[in-house]
């Protein structure tokens, strides 16, 4: 109390409301990858330096465009009697290597906000290689920014070494594990060639040695995307190859002088083909769309995705019980299939990789844990240092429970009564014993019913028994 000196009328504020907990953002992904170039005040000075964009012009003023494809893409000229077909293709194995500027693009699209661009280097500083070394800096970069969420590697689909590809997602769970305050979103590797996409299941499961207790904080998604996204490719490096029309130049560029026409018809047939992307930069997208729509409660799925033409692969409802459950190793995956009349690639899964973990087997748990657990965490480090009596844990408790009961009557938990849904202890006798207090312990349990996606729906019918008349 303020000590008093001269006579008169003084004014004293009391505060009867707790402190606030203020929810930290759920979706600020991380993307860490090659890009053209990484500028902001100097050439090179975004090299390994995390730097937060809202949109794609962010992202071309800061790190530029697309590496141009140089002899992936070939345009064909069939004459078919009177008339000309004209039919684009894209060389997967010559195509470039480098994902980062067509996969936000994705992300983008499909409701994506704020995120965090690591540039680990240019696209002529590896000769068209992916090094996971290089990845690996940008992951321990990426680890001093409080505010990233999610981790996702778009160039990493590239990388050579299958087993290199997991070994790198390890050490990524291993961050999320030491922080506690991130998802790591992946893909399934492809390195069988066809369609015997069952073996790259399965090498998955084999070489992502992750701790059982850890892969709460992953999420895999199969198969990748045939996109929408438009090739950048210079008018000289699209080959020209003629059947049954004769005197075609060998570029495009070169067409464009010899047959205007047919050049647009090259140009409108390019655009026509459907670029091969992973899909984790468009479901980190709709993890953001979803967190800023219904909540990070709500489970990313049943959603269609938007730029996508298709699935690589065809999905069936048998197979994809062998991704979503997997008996021995756990390791579930979630299938992005296409659906008549409701979508061409639609989300059709919500596992985490503990897919056998009954307590963490759903992404919208796992990530609405995290998102409380910092949120709470950030809240109360204002009473560090303060007394550890009775006054302090009523303040907390009460700041908790509000927060919490915002929570439940926005849908995040269940149960008929906040009673049901969640509990907060904290004190002497309840969660902490003389020594805790005495050692500077201050002990707070929160217990949370969290909701849970309605994976299964059952409809039971049965036969209805004509009633005797009476």
């Amino acid at each position: 109390m303020a000590e008093y000196k001269l006579p008169g009328v003084y004014i004293e504020e009391i505060s009867r409301l707790p402190p606030s907990v203020a929810p930290v953002e759920t979706a600020i992904p991380a993307f860490i990858g090659y890009t053209q170039k990484a500028h902001l005040n100097a050439p090179g000075d975004l090299i390994n330096v995390p730097y937060r964009i809202r949109s794609m012009t962010d992202y071309e003023t800061f790190f530029g465009g697309a590496d141009p494809e140089k002899e992936s893409i070939e345009v064909t000229f069939e004459k078919l009697g009177n008339r000309v077909k004209v039919l684009g293709k894209a060389d997967e194995e010559k195509r470039s290597k480098f994902l980062f500027y067509y996969s936000l693009q994705m992300f983008f699209s499909n409701g994506g906000g704020p995120c965090w661009v690591v540039s680990v280097g240019d696209y002529t500083s590896t000769g068209g290689v992916i090094k996971i070394d290089d990845l690996e800096r940008g992951l321990k970069e990426v680890e001093k920014i409080s505010e990233v969420t999610l981790l996702l590697f778009p160039d990493a689909m590239n990388i050579e070494d299958g087993s290199g590809y997991y070994n790198l997602y390890k050490k990524t769970i291993g961050q999320c594990v030491k922080l506690r305050d991130r998802f790591t979103v992946l893909d399934v590797y492809h390195r069988t060639g066809g369609a015997n996409w069952e073996h790259d299941v399965k090498f998955l499961r084999d070489n992502l040695a992750v701790d059982t207790s850890h892969l709460k904080y992953a999420a895999a998604y199969f198969p990748r995307l045939y996109t929408k996204i438009n090739f950048i490719v210079p008018d000289d490096a699209v080959r020209i190859v003629g059947k049954g029309a004769s005197n075609l130049p060998g570029t495009l560029s070169e067409l464009k002088v010899t047959n205007y026409a047919w050049y647009l018809m090259a140009k409108s047939a390019i655009n026509d083909i459907r670029m091969l992307l992973p899909v984790s930069p468009a479901i980190a997208g709709i993890y953001s769309q979803v967190d800023n729509s219904r909540g990070v409660w709500k489970a990313p799925a049943n959603i269609n995705i938007n730029g996508a033409d298709r699935p690589e692969y065809s999905v069936t409802q048998q197979q994809q019980e062998g991704l979503n459950v997997a008996v021995v190793a756990g390791k579930s995956i979630n299938a992005i299939r296409s659906f008549t009349g409701r979508g061409p690639a639609i989300v059709w899964g919500a596992r985490t990789l503990a897919g056998n973990d009954n307590a963490w087997r759903y992404i919208p748990v796992v990530r609405f844990f995290i998102m409380v657990e910092e949120s709470t965490k950030n809240a109360t480090s204002q009473f560090i240092f303060e007394p550890n009596d009775s006054n302090t844990w009523i303040k907390v408790r009460s700041m908790i429970v509000n927060y919490l009961t915002l929570l439940w009557r926005s849908g995040a938990l269940m149960g008929a009564t906040t009673r049901d849904a969640f509990f907060v202890r904290v004190g002497l006798g309840q969660t902490m014993t003389v020594a805790d207090v005495q050692e500077g312990r201050m002990i707070v349990e929160i217990g949370m019913a969290v909701v849970r996606p309605a994976e299964f729906i059952i409809l039971r019918f049965e036969h209805k028994m004509q009633q005797e008349l009476s």
